[in-house]
Protein backbone atom coordinates (compact mmCIF):
# COMPACT_ATOMS: atom_id res chain seq x y z
CA UNK A 1 0.00 0.00 0.00
CA UNK A 2 1.25 2.99 -0.79
CA UNK A 3 2.34 6.04 1.97
CA UNK A 4 0.28 9.40 2.31
CA UNK A 5 1.24 12.55 3.47
CA UNK A 6 -1.05 14.76 5.31
CA UNK A 7 -1.57 18.38 3.68
CA UNK A 8 -1.83 21.53 5.76
CA UNK A 9 -5.58 22.89 5.71
CA UNK A 10 -3.77 26.89 6.43
CA UNK A 11 -4.80 28.71 3.25
CA UNK A 12 -5.70 32.17 4.64
CA UNK A 13 -9.86 33.06 2.79
CA UNK A 14 -11.18 36.66 3.02
CA UNK A 15 -14.40 36.11 2.72
CA UNK A 16 -17.56 36.56 4.76
CA UNK A 17 -18.01 32.53 5.54
CA UNK A 18 -14.18 32.19 6.51
CA UNK A 19 -14.78 34.76 9.34
CA UNK A 20 -18.01 32.43 10.48
CA UNK A 21 -20.40 35.27 9.56
CA UNK A 22 -23.92 34.04 8.17
CA UNK A 23 -24.96 33.60 4.56
CA UNK A 24 -28.45 33.88 3.50
CA UNK A 25 -30.00 32.35 0.55
CA UNK A 26 -29.65 34.76 -1.84
CA UNK A 27 -25.87 34.80 -1.29
CA UNK A 28 -24.57 31.55 -2.30
CA UNK A 29 -23.97 32.48 -6.19
CA UNK A 30 -21.88 34.65 -4.52
CA UNK A 31 -20.26 32.44 -2.54
CA UNK A 32 -19.69 30.19 -5.62
CA UNK A 33 -18.34 33.01 -7.56
CA UNK A 34 -15.95 33.61 -5.08
CA UNK A 35 -14.56 29.99 -4.91
CA UNK A 36 -14.56 28.97 -8.87
CA UNK A 37 -11.96 32.04 -8.87
CA UNK A 38 -9.71 30.66 -6.25
CA UNK A 39 -9.60 27.34 -7.83
CA UNK A 40 -9.20 29.02 -10.99
CA UNK A 41 -6.62 31.49 -9.76
CA UNK A 42 -4.83 28.30 -8.20
CA UNK A 43 -3.67 27.23 -11.42
CA UNK A 44 -4.61 23.05 -10.58
CA UNK A 45 -2.67 21.88 -14.19
CA UNK A 46 -1.21 18.88 -14.46
CA UNK A 47 2.76 20.43 -13.33
CA UNK A 48 1.55 21.94 -10.68
CA UNK A 49 -1.21 19.67 -9.33
CA UNK A 50 -4.31 20.34 -7.29
CA UNK A 51 -2.49 20.81 -3.69
CA UNK A 52 -3.24 24.25 -3.65
CA UNK A 53 -6.72 24.14 -4.99
CA UNK A 54 -7.40 21.60 -2.29
CA UNK A 55 -6.01 23.80 0.61
CA UNK A 56 -8.63 26.51 -0.52
CA UNK A 57 -11.55 24.43 0.12
CA UNK A 58 -10.67 22.93 2.84
CA UNK A 59 -10.06 26.59 4.36
CA UNK A 60 -13.27 27.00 3.41
CA UNK A 61 -15.38 24.17 4.13
CA UNK A 62 -13.48 24.37 7.62
CA UNK A 63 -14.74 27.75 8.55
CA UNK A 64 -18.02 26.84 7.56
CA UNK A 65 -18.25 24.56 10.80
CA UNK A 66 -16.56 20.89 9.17
CA UNK A 67 -14.61 19.28 11.98
CA UNK A 68 -11.17 18.38 11.41
CA UNK A 69 -12.06 14.89 11.68
CA UNK A 70 -14.51 15.28 8.69
CA UNK A 71 -11.63 17.03 6.41
CA UNK A 72 -8.92 14.44 4.95
CA UNK A 73 -6.53 16.94 2.61
CA UNK A 74 -3.78 14.15 1.65
CA UNK A 75 -1.71 13.23 -0.84
CA UNK A 76 0.90 10.44 -2.05
CA UNK A 77 3.91 11.08 -0.43
CA UNK A 78 6.44 10.94 -3.88
CA UNK A 79 3.41 13.11 -5.73
CA UNK A 80 2.74 15.79 -2.52
CA UNK A 81 1.55 18.00 -5.29
CA UNK A 82 -1.29 15.99 -6.30
CA UNK A 83 -3.26 16.98 -3.59
CA UNK A 84 -6.68 15.23 -2.67
CA UNK A 85 -9.42 16.67 -0.33
CA UNK A 86 -11.98 14.08 1.12
CA UNK A 87 -15.16 15.81 2.57
CA UNK A 88 -17.57 14.32 4.84
CA UNK A 89 -21.48 15.48 5.93
CA UNK A 90 -21.86 13.61 8.72
CA UNK A 91 -25.89 11.70 8.09
CA UNK A 92 -27.82 9.69 10.72
CA UNK A 93 -25.57 6.47 9.82
CA UNK A 94 -22.55 5.77 7.52
CA UNK A 95 -24.39 3.14 5.65
CA UNK A 96 -25.00 3.35 2.16
CA UNK A 97 -23.12 6.64 1.97
CA UNK A 98 -23.33 9.17 -1.12
CA UNK A 99 -20.44 9.95 -3.29
CA UNK A 100 -19.91 13.05 -5.05
CA UNK A 101 -16.41 13.24 -7.12
CA UNK A 102 -14.83 16.30 -8.51
CA UNK A 103 -11.26 16.31 -9.78
CA UNK A 104 -9.62 19.63 -9.19
CA UNK A 105 -6.71 19.12 -12.29
CA UNK A 106 -7.38 21.28 -15.66
CA UNK A 107 -5.60 21.52 -19.27
CA UNK A 108 -2.83 23.69 -19.12
CA UNK A 109 -3.30 27.09 -21.07
CA UNK A 110 -1.07 29.58 -22.59
CA UNK A 111 -1.96 33.30 -21.94
CA UNK A 112 -0.98 34.33 -25.50
CA UNK A 113 -3.78 31.41 -26.72
CA UNK A 114 -6.67 33.32 -25.23
CA UNK A 115 -8.60 36.53 -25.28
CA UNK A 116 -8.52 36.86 -21.63
CA UNK A 117 -5.69 35.56 -18.92
CA UNK A 118 -7.23 32.02 -18.40
CA UNK A 119 -6.49 31.80 -14.48
CA UNK A 120 -8.28 34.69 -13.47
CA UNK A 121 -12.04 34.81 -13.65
CA UNK A 122 -13.24 36.70 -15.54
CA UNK A 123 -16.34 38.20 -16.32
CA UNK A 124 -17.76 39.94 -19.95
CA UNK A 125 -20.97 40.48 -21.43
CA UNK A 126 -22.83 37.73 -18.91
CA UNK A 127 -19.57 34.93 -19.37
CA UNK A 128 -17.77 33.60 -17.19
CA UNK A 129 -14.50 33.12 -18.20
CA UNK A 130 -11.48 30.79 -17.19
CA UNK A 131 -9.19 27.82 -17.51
CA UNK A 132 -11.58 25.09 -16.08
CA UNK A 133 -14.66 26.75 -15.41
CA UNK A 134 -16.59 24.36 -17.55
CA UNK A 135 -14.17 21.21 -17.15
CA UNK A 136 -14.29 21.12 -13.63
CA UNK A 137 -13.96 23.89 -11.16
CA UNK A 138 -16.97 25.68 -11.86
CA UNK A 139 -19.28 21.96 -10.72
CA UNK A 140 -16.86 21.47 -7.72
CA UNK A 141 -17.21 24.86 -6.49
CA UNK A 142 -21.05 24.35 -6.83
CA UNK A 143 -20.51 20.87 -4.67
CA UNK A 144 -18.30 23.08 -2.59
CA UNK A 145 -21.01 25.40 -2.39
CA UNK A 146 -23.60 23.24 -1.49
CA UNK A 147 -21.97 21.74 1.40
CA UNK A 148 -21.23 25.18 3.01
CA UNK A 149 -25.45 25.76 2.65
CA UNK A 150 -26.10 22.24 4.13
CA UNK A 151 -23.71 22.71 6.94
CA UNK A 152 -24.87 26.31 7.73
CA UNK A 153 -29.20 25.52 7.34
CA UNK A 154 -27.53 22.44 10.07
CA UNK A 155 -28.96 19.62 7.90
CA UNK A 156 -28.57 16.27 8.81
CA UNK A 157 -28.93 14.01 5.95
CA UNK A 158 -30.34 10.94 6.41
CA UNK A 159 -26.86 8.79 5.18
CA UNK A 160 -23.50 10.74 5.13
CA UNK A 161 -22.43 13.00 2.37
CA UNK A 162 -18.96 12.59 1.14
CA UNK A 163 -17.12 14.84 -1.39
CA UNK A 164 -14.14 13.97 -3.27
CA UNK A 165 -12.36 16.63 -4.48
CA UNK A 166 -9.28 14.89 -6.21
CA UNK A 167 -5.92 14.92 -8.81
CA UNK A 168 -4.81 14.09 -12.05
CA UNK A 169 -8.36 13.31 -13.80
CA UNK A 170 -7.00 15.12 -16.62
CA UNK A 171 -3.26 13.33 -16.78
CA UNK A 172 -4.04 9.86 -14.98
CA UNK A 173 -1.29 7.47 -14.09
CA UNK A 174 -0.70 6.56 -10.62
CA UNK A 175 -1.52 9.90 -9.09
CA UNK A 176 -4.98 9.80 -9.98
CA UNK A 177 -7.04 10.61 -7.14
CA UNK A 178 -9.81 8.98 -7.17
CA UNK A 179 -7.61 5.47 -7.78
CA UNK A 180 -5.65 6.48 -5.37
CA UNK A 181 -8.11 7.12 -3.10
CA UNK A 182 -9.70 3.54 -3.60
CA UNK A 183 -7.01 1.36 -3.09
CA UNK A 184 -5.07 3.36 -0.39
CA UNK A 185 -8.05 5.19 1.49
CA UNK A 186 -11.18 3.71 0.48
CA UNK A 187 -12.43 3.85 4.19
CA UNK A 188 -13.00 7.35 3.37
CA UNK A 189 -14.78 6.99 0.29
CA UNK A 190 -17.07 3.93 1.40
CA UNK A 191 -20.81 4.60 -0.23
CA UNK A 192 -23.06 2.74 -2.10
CA UNK A 193 -24.26 5.32 -4.15
CA UNK A 194 -21.24 7.16 -6.59
CA UNK A 195 -22.48 10.60 -8.82
CA UNK A 196 -20.00 12.17 -10.84
CA UNK A 197 -20.77 15.48 -12.42
CA UNK A 198 -18.12 15.67 -14.80
CA UNK A 199 -19.48 12.86 -16.38
CA UNK A 200 -23.12 13.89 -17.13
CA UNK A 201 -24.08 16.08 -19.85
CA UNK A 202 -26.52 19.19 -19.99
CA UNK A 203 -27.00 20.69 -23.56
CA UNK A 204 -28.29 23.64 -25.23
CA UNK A 205 -28.66 24.32 -29.14
CA UNK A 206 -29.78 27.43 -30.40
CA UNK A 207 -30.01 29.32 -26.70
CA UNK A 208 -32.28 26.43 -25.58
CA UNK A 209 -31.85 24.11 -22.98
CA UNK A 210 -32.49 20.12 -24.37
CA UNK A 211 -31.84 17.37 -22.27
CA UNK A 212 -29.48 16.74 -19.50
CA UNK A 213 -27.85 13.27 -19.24
CA UNK A 214 -27.72 10.50 -16.71
CA UNK A 215 -24.48 8.57 -17.56
CA UNK A 216 -24.46 4.94 -16.26
CA UNK A 217 -21.82 3.98 -18.66
CA UNK A 218 -18.61 4.95 -20.55
CA UNK A 219 -16.56 3.18 -23.60
CA UNK A 220 -13.48 1.52 -22.29
CA UNK A 221 -10.32 3.25 -23.78
CA UNK A 222 -7.85 1.18 -25.57
CA UNK A 223 -4.98 1.15 -28.31
CA UNK A 224 -2.81 -0.24 -30.32
CA UNK A 225 0.15 0.07 -32.11
CA UNK A 226 0.52 -1.50 -35.32
CA UNK A 227 3.77 -2.35 -37.32
CA UNK A 228 5.64 -3.06 -40.53
CA UNK A 229 9.11 -3.75 -40.72
CA UNK A 230 11.43 -4.98 -43.84
CA UNK A 231 15.08 -4.55 -44.57
CA UNK A 232 14.84 -1.82 -46.22
CA UNK A 233 17.28 -0.31 -49.42
CA UNK A 234 17.72 2.15 -51.41
CA UNK A 235 14.99 4.18 -52.78
CA UNK A 236 15.61 3.68 -57.10
CA UNK A 237 15.07 -0.48 -55.99
CA UNK A 238 11.60 -0.10 -55.17
CA UNK A 239 10.09 -3.38 -54.04
CA UNK A 240 6.13 -4.48 -53.37
CA UNK A 241 7.05 -5.19 -49.42
CA UNK A 242 7.13 -1.22 -48.68
CA UNK A 243 6.19 -1.19 -45.43
CA UNK A 244 4.20 1.84 -45.92
CA UNK A 245 2.04 0.83 -48.60
CA UNK A 246 1.49 -2.63 -46.48
CA UNK A 247 0.48 -0.84 -43.80
CA UNK A 248 -1.52 1.96 -45.29
CA UNK A 249 -3.64 -0.98 -47.15
CA UNK A 250 -4.07 -2.47 -43.69
CA UNK A 251 -5.24 0.91 -42.33
CA UNK A 252 -8.08 1.02 -45.38
CA UNK A 253 -9.27 -1.99 -45.00
CA UNK A 254 -9.94 -0.87 -41.09
CA UNK A 255 -11.69 2.84 -42.11
CA UNK A 256 -14.46 0.95 -44.32
CA UNK A 257 -15.16 -1.28 -41.35
CA UNK A 258 -18.00 -0.55 -39.14
CA UNK A 259 -18.20 -2.68 -36.24
CA UNK A 260 -21.25 -4.72 -35.25
CA UNK A 261 -24.21 -3.53 -33.71
CA UNK A 262 -24.28 -3.56 -30.05
CA UNK A 263 -27.07 -1.60 -28.60
CA UNK A 264 -27.28 -1.61 -24.31
CA UNK A 265 -29.88 -0.98 -22.27
CA UNK A 266 -28.66 2.48 -22.21
CA UNK A 267 -28.66 3.11 -25.54
CA UNK A 268 -31.99 1.71 -25.39
CA UNK A 269 -33.40 3.79 -23.54
CA UNK A 270 -31.08 7.14 -24.69
CA UNK A 271 -32.88 6.59 -28.21
CA UNK A 272 -36.14 6.52 -26.87
CA UNK A 273 -35.72 9.57 -25.03
CA UNK A 274 -33.91 11.51 -27.06
CA UNK A 275 -36.50 10.45 -30.08
CA UNK A 276 -39.13 13.30 -28.15
CA UNK A 277 -36.53 15.93 -29.56
CA UNK A 278 -36.48 14.60 -32.90
CA UNK A 279 -39.15 14.62 -35.45
CA UNK A 280 -39.30 13.07 -38.97
CA UNK A 281 -37.43 10.19 -40.43
CA UNK A 282 -34.61 10.87 -37.37
CA UNK A 283 -37.42 10.47 -34.74
CA UNK A 284 -38.78 7.27 -36.15
CA UNK A 285 -35.42 5.38 -36.94
CA UNK A 286 -33.99 6.33 -32.75
CA UNK A 287 -37.72 4.55 -31.81
CA UNK A 288 -37.27 1.36 -33.74
CA UNK A 289 -33.47 0.95 -32.55
CA UNK A 290 -34.50 1.63 -29.63
CA UNK A 291 -37.54 -1.63 -29.56
CA UNK A 292 -37.12 -4.89 -28.21
CA UNK A 293 -36.01 -5.90 -31.89
CA UNK A 294 -33.66 -3.13 -33.32
CA UNK A 295 -34.50 -2.47 -36.82
CA UNK A 296 -31.36 -2.68 -38.71
CA UNK A 297 -32.18 -0.28 -42.07
CA UNK A 298 -32.74 2.52 -38.94
CA UNK A 299 -29.16 1.72 -37.40
CA UNK A 300 -27.70 1.87 -41.02
CA UNK A 301 -29.62 5.20 -41.35
CA UNK A 302 -28.34 6.65 -37.49
CA UNK A 303 -25.20 4.84 -38.29
CA UNK A 304 -23.92 7.99 -40.81
CA UNK A 305 -23.82 10.55 -38.33
CA UNK A 306 -20.97 10.64 -35.85
CA UNK A 307 -22.90 11.43 -32.68
CA UNK A 308 -25.46 8.34 -33.08
CA UNK A 309 -23.36 5.88 -34.16
CA UNK A 310 -20.61 6.34 -31.46
CA UNK A 311 -23.97 5.14 -29.00
CA UNK A 312 -24.18 2.05 -30.91
CA UNK A 313 -20.83 0.25 -31.98
CA UNK A 314 -17.11 -0.01 -30.94
CA UNK A 315 -15.18 2.39 -33.10
CA UNK A 316 -11.52 2.30 -33.39
CA UNK A 317 -9.73 4.62 -35.60
CA UNK A 318 -5.99 5.76 -36.10
CA UNK A 319 -4.68 8.77 -34.23
CA UNK A 320 -0.60 8.50 -35.09
CA UNK A 321 1.35 7.02 -37.78
CA UNK A 322 5.53 6.96 -38.31
CA UNK A 323 7.44 5.38 -41.07
CA UNK A 324 10.99 5.96 -42.84
CA UNK A 325 14.00 6.97 -41.77
CA UNK A 326 15.29 9.03 -45.05
CA UNK A 327 14.09 10.24 -48.35
CA UNK A 328 16.48 8.27 -50.65
CA UNK A 329 15.82 5.07 -48.68
CA UNK A 330 13.03 2.64 -48.72
CA UNK A 331 12.05 2.18 -45.39
CA UNK A 332 12.50 -0.45 -42.44
CA UNK A 333 9.59 0.25 -40.17
CA UNK A 334 6.47 1.91 -39.99
CA UNK A 335 4.28 2.14 -37.36
CA UNK A 336 0.66 3.25 -36.40
CA UNK A 337 -0.93 3.80 -33.68
CA UNK A 338 -4.84 3.22 -33.01
CA UNK A 339 -7.29 4.11 -30.68
CA UNK A 340 -10.58 2.53 -29.84
CA UNK A 341 -13.51 2.74 -27.63
CA UNK A 342 -15.27 -0.33 -26.56
CA UNK A 343 -18.61 -1.25 -25.54
CA UNK A 344 -18.98 -2.02 -22.24
CA UNK A 345 -19.14 -6.00 -22.44
CA UNK A 346 -16.85 -6.45 -24.67
CA UNK A 347 -13.11 -7.22 -24.06
CA UNK A 348 -10.02 -5.99 -25.46
CA UNK A 349 -8.92 -9.69 -26.69
CA UNK A 350 -12.23 -9.82 -28.67
CA UNK A 351 -11.62 -6.24 -30.29
CA UNK A 352 -7.72 -7.53 -30.86
CA UNK A 353 -8.97 -10.21 -32.86
CA UNK A 354 -11.59 -8.76 -34.93
CA UNK A 355 -9.23 -5.95 -35.86
CA UNK A 356 -6.63 -8.69 -36.90
CA UNK A 357 -9.32 -10.15 -39.24
CA UNK A 358 -10.40 -7.66 -40.75
CA UNK A 359 -6.00 -6.32 -41.99
CA UNK A 360 -5.41 -10.13 -42.70
CA UNK A 361 -2.39 -9.35 -43.27
CA UNK A 362 0.32 -11.21 -40.85
CA UNK A 363 2.97 -8.52 -41.70
CA UNK A 364 1.31 -6.44 -39.61
CA UNK A 365 2.39 -6.71 -35.99
CA UNK A 366 -0.03 -5.78 -33.47
CA UNK A 367 0.70 -4.57 -29.82
CA UNK A 368 -1.05 -3.03 -27.18
CA UNK A 369 -0.25 0.14 -26.39
CA UNK A 370 -3.02 1.47 -23.70
CA UNK A 371 -4.70 -1.52 -22.27
CA UNK A 372 -8.05 -1.83 -21.64
CA UNK A 373 -9.53 -0.94 -18.12
CA UNK A 374 -12.49 -2.88 -18.04
CA UNK A 375 -15.37 -0.92 -16.47
CA UNK A 376 -18.88 -2.27 -16.03
CA UNK A 377 -22.17 -0.50 -16.70
CA UNK A 378 -24.07 0.61 -13.58
CA UNK A 379 -27.45 -0.78 -14.07
CA UNK A 380 -29.92 2.36 -15.24
CA UNK A 381 -32.07 2.61 -12.05
CA UNK A 382 -35.75 3.68 -12.86
CA UNK A 383 -35.20 5.17 -8.92
CA UNK A 384 -32.37 7.26 -9.63
CA UNK A 385 -33.45 8.43 -12.87
CA UNK A 386 -37.12 8.96 -11.49
CA UNK A 387 -34.80 11.37 -8.59
CA UNK A 388 -32.51 13.03 -11.34
CA UNK A 389 -36.13 13.83 -13.27
CA UNK A 390 -37.66 15.07 -10.07
CA UNK A 391 -35.07 17.50 -9.65
CA UNK A 392 -34.10 18.60 -13.19
CA UNK A 393 -38.56 19.19 -13.44
CA UNK A 394 -38.19 21.54 -10.23
CA UNK A 395 -36.03 24.11 -11.96
CA UNK A 396 -36.78 23.03 -15.69
CA UNK A 397 -40.13 21.07 -16.25
CA UNK A 398 -39.56 21.02 -20.02
CA UNK A 399 -36.44 19.32 -19.89
CA UNK A 400 -35.71 15.39 -21.06
CA UNK A 401 -33.28 13.42 -18.59
CA UNK A 402 -31.45 10.73 -20.89
CA UNK A 403 -29.73 7.60 -19.65
CA UNK A 404 -26.74 7.47 -21.80
CA UNK A 405 -22.99 5.89 -22.12
CA UNK A 406 -20.39 8.35 -23.13
CA UNK A 407 -17.43 7.56 -25.78
CA UNK A 408 -15.14 10.08 -23.42
CA UNK A 409 -13.24 9.15 -20.40
CA UNK A 410 -14.17 9.53 -16.52
CA UNK A 411 -12.71 9.22 -12.93
CA UNK A 412 -15.82 7.04 -13.13
CA UNK A 413 -14.16 3.84 -14.40
CA UNK A 414 -12.31 3.73 -10.97
CA UNK A 415 -15.50 3.72 -8.86
CA UNK A 416 -17.39 1.38 -10.96
CA UNK A 417 -14.59 -1.21 -11.08
CA UNK A 418 -14.50 -0.91 -7.28
CA UNK A 419 -18.13 -2.26 -7.39
CA UNK A 420 -19.69 0.96 -6.72
CA UNK A 421 -22.65 2.29 -8.48
CA UNK A 422 -22.02 5.44 -10.03
CA UNK A 423 -23.71 7.96 -12.45
CA UNK A 424 -22.39 11.00 -14.40
CA UNK A 425 -25.27 13.94 -13.56
CA UNK A 426 -24.84 17.66 -13.97
CA UNK A 427 -26.71 20.62 -14.98
CA UNK A 428 -23.69 23.13 -16.10
CA UNK A 429 -25.06 23.68 -19.69
CA UNK A 430 -22.70 24.03 -22.32
CA UNK A 431 -23.64 24.55 -26.27
CA UNK A 432 -23.07 21.67 -28.36
CA UNK A 433 -22.18 23.88 -31.38
CA UNK A 434 -19.82 26.02 -29.10
CA UNK A 435 -18.14 23.31 -26.57
CA UNK A 436 -15.02 25.03 -25.22
CA UNK A 437 -13.85 22.76 -22.67
CA UNK A 438 -10.13 21.89 -23.20
CA UNK A 439 -9.89 24.62 -25.73
CA UNK A 440 -9.26 28.75 -26.04
CA UNK A 441 -11.64 31.40 -23.83
CA UNK A 442 -13.51 28.06 -21.66
CA UNK A 443 -16.46 29.65 -20.83
CA UNK A 444 -19.75 29.50 -18.82
CA UNK A 445 -22.68 31.56 -18.76
CA UNK A 446 -23.04 33.34 -15.18
CA UNK A 447 -26.73 32.40 -14.91
CA UNK A 448 -26.34 28.50 -16.10
CA UNK A 449 -23.62 28.51 -13.34
CA UNK A 450 -25.92 30.22 -10.65
CA UNK A 451 -28.15 27.16 -11.82
CA UNK A 452 -25.67 24.72 -11.45
CA UNK A 453 -25.33 25.59 -7.80
CA UNK A 454 -28.82 25.65 -6.99
CA UNK A 455 -29.22 22.46 -9.01
CA UNK A 456 -26.63 20.27 -6.73
CA UNK A 457 -27.81 21.50 -4.12
CA UNK A 458 -31.39 20.16 -4.11
CA UNK A 459 -29.51 17.34 -5.64
CA UNK A 460 -27.75 16.32 -2.55
CA UNK A 461 -30.83 16.86 -0.38
CA UNK A 462 -33.31 14.69 -3.16
CA UNK A 463 -31.11 11.76 -3.12
CA UNK A 464 -30.81 11.53 0.59
CA UNK A 465 -34.32 11.56 0.75
CA UNK A 466 -34.35 7.91 -1.85
CA UNK A 467 -34.30 4.83 -0.93
CA UNK A 468 -31.12 3.78 -3.61
CA UNK A 469 -29.77 1.34 -1.60
CA UNK A 470 -33.45 -0.92 -1.82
Amino acid sequence: MATAVGLSLAVLVPSAIAQNQTVTNKDYTQVGREILAELVASKPVHEQGSTKAAQLLASRLRAAGFAEQDLHLLAPADHPHKGNLVVRLRGKTSDNATLFIGHLDVVEAKREDWNFDPFVLTEKDGWLYGRGVIDMLGQDSAMATSLIRLKQEGHVPQRDIIVAFTADEEAGGEANGVDWLLRNKPELVKAGLVINPDAGEAAIKNGKKLYLTMQTSEKMFLSFELEVTDKGGHSSRPTKDNPIYRLSKALARLSDHAFPLHLTETVKLYFKGRAALEKGQVKQDMLAVAAAQADLSAARRLSQEVETNIQMRTTCTVTEINGGHAENALPQRVKATMQCRVVPGETQAQTEALLKKVVNDPSVKFSVRTPARPSPESPPSAMIRQTVESVTHSMWPEIVVLPSMTAGASDSIYTRAAGLPTYGIDAMFDDLDDGRAHGRDERIHKEVFAQEIEFIYRLMKKLDQSNFSK
